[in-house]
């Protein structure tokens, strides 16, 4: 016995989107207003006093444009903003590792505070608890996953961060 197929005889395809994996997919993602609008200055002064790469001021503009823009006291806790202490695993070594992202000038990398403009730095942004982000090395392209967030500023009432 044939059964009638439902939506006329067509077969329906019906797939889950994956997560965004890196900058290239267009997963949405989270930023406060208060970090939306620091960011933008930023770019604007780095753009005109040439201070980063062009690319990796590029590639933060983008991230800037497809981002849902959240009031602070809104933003779940699970995503990772700035000043954010993060734990990532990188997936082809399972090496697990702490970051904090920070803007430029609080940067220190032997503490693993990882400026905004470095290209994991604009990686994390925005991103959530699972998520898998790419992050730009000049052999390739590492994978980390965020296994977690340790601290974030909005989610303890700190907004002035």
């Amino acid at each position: 016995h044939a059964k009638r197929l439902p939506n006329g005889g067509r077969f329906v395809l019906t797939y889950k989107i994956p997560r965004r994996i890196g900058l290239a997919m267009r997963k949405e993602i989270f930023i406060t207003a208060s970090d939306k609008q620091k960011l933008e200055k930023l770019i604007m002064e780095a753009s005109a006093y040439e201070t980063y790469k062009k690319d990796n001021i590029k590639k933060l503009e983008e991230e800037l444009q497809k981002a849902i823009i959240v009031a602070q006291d809104r933003i779940p806790d699970n995503v990772v903003t700035m000043n954010s202490n993060v734990v990532l695993e990188n997936l082809e070594t399972g090496e697990i590792e702490n970051y904090t992202l920070v803007y430029p000038n609080d940067a220190d990398v032997m503490n693993n505070k990882i400026s905004i403009m470095a290209p994991i730095g604009t990686a994390m942004l925005g991103y959530q608890v699972d998520d898998i982000i790419e992050w730009p090395v000049p052999a390739g392209t590492i994978k980390f996953k965020i296994l977690k967030i340790v601290f974030q500023p909005e989610a303890n009432g700190n907004y002035e961060l």
